[in-house]
């Protein structure tokens, strides 16, 4: 087993602590970014959504047009574009780019960012839809012969593409929280992700998606999202991560603005601030202060030590069943630059083994 790296693409410069001025797309920051990734060692970006940022499938395709090896993690909302339309731009995309793309399935949690473009159902219907969705993505990509397909949300007569993936499918992550999202995760996921919690908290989460992935004869791996503050010495980092909260706490409404997304209304969010009411700190040094000050609006979960203390950390995570580690900084390329030691360090003492069974 290797584990799987995951950073974050953004067109634009910004975090919680610098705060998101300037123009939404800025080619050359982008470029910057993702090739500071592929040299650290990186196997994959995010490529985020929300109804406010730029389109992903341009960036996607910016992403891997100019870097060699990276690969994307493109995000996408279903129901917004018909499945089997999204199932042959994503089979296009890794015609291009053969093995490089996989899908991040984001239901919406937040009804105010899906009403941002038109989308007003609610949360269980939401659910449903990407159940359906996902029934149709995998035909289109899978049948040599036209299909027929009947549900509530979709019909199609004759489906049929030209473009398939080389391999057969693309990798679909899956992320949510609630009920609903384990349910329909566990019935398609090849990969389920989580926000950072505790190790208690991802444990009890794995073991919810298996019992849903169980039925359907799968077995997914499982990601967590992590914010490392990473220096020297344990003290110099917690140094860090004081300067870091300071700035977030300063500049919370403007965040909050700039993603137009409340946290208060998803369930992964809820989660990460009930657990950061019960204390700062868990295990051994995941804190949970950038949780409270920004509502919990993203992964916002940080580990805070020395360079080998976090290694540490991210291989108890492993430990417990994670396979894939999306790690992402406060300060963007400078911390994607100096996430290679980290990775060094994960992988020199993950090789070779596969992760215990929560």
């Amino acid at each position: 087993m290797s584990v799987e790296f995951i950073g974050i693409a953004s067109t634009a410069a910004g975090s919680e602590s610098q705060g998101f001025a300037g123009q939404a797309v800025d080619p050359a920051y982008l470029e910057q970014l993702v090739r500071t990734h592929e040299d650290a060692g990186f196997d994959r970006v995010l490529v985020a959504h929300s109804s406010a940022m730029p389109d992903g499938f341009v960036v996607a395709d910016q992403i891997l047009s100019r870097t060699t090896t990276l690969k994307v993690l493109l995000a996408h909302r279903p129901g917004f574009v018909a499945p089997t339309i999204a199932a042959r731009t994503y089979a296009t995309l890794d015609a291009f780019h053969p093995g490089r793309v996989a899908l991040h399935v984001i239901t919406g949690g937040d009804d105010v960012d899906q009403a941002r473009d038109g989308d007003l159902t609610d949360k269980v219907t939401r659910y449903r839809r990407t159940d359906e969705f996902l029934d149709v993505l995998r035909r289109e990509w899978e049948s040599a012969a036209p299909f027929d397909y009947d549900g509530e949300f979709y019909r199609v007569r004759g489906g049929w593409s030209s473009v398939r993936p080389a391999a057969g499918n693309i990798p679909i992550y899956f992320g949510g929280a609630s009920a609903d999202a384990i349910r329909v995760g566990g019935r398609h996921a090849d990969v389920y992700a989580f926000w950072g919690e505790p190790l208690a908290g991802i444990v009890e989460r794995i073991g919810q998606v298996r019992a849903a992935a169980a039925p359907h004869g799968r077995d997914p791996r499982f990601s967590v999202s992590l914010r490392p503050i990473p220096a020297d010495t344990e003290q110099a980092a917690w140094d860090r991560a004081a300067d870091i909260l300071e700035l977030t706490q300063a500049r919370a409404g403007e965040f909050k603005r700039a993603i137009g997304i409340d946290g208060a209304t998803q369930v992964g969010s809820q989660r990460l601030l009930k657990f950061a009411a019960e204390g700062d700190v868990h295990d051994k040094r995941l804190w949970t202060a950038i949780a409270k000050a920004t509502g919990a609006a993203g992964n916002s979960t940080a580990l805070v030590g020395s360079y080998e203390q976090v290694a540490e950390s991210l291989v108890d995570y492993v430990n417990v069943g994670v396979s894939t580690l999306l790690i992402r900084g406060f300060d963007p390329v400078a911390d994607a630059r100096d996430y290679g030691t980290l990775i060094r360090l994960v992988r020199d003492q993950t090789a070779d083994r596969e992760p215990v069974p929560a």
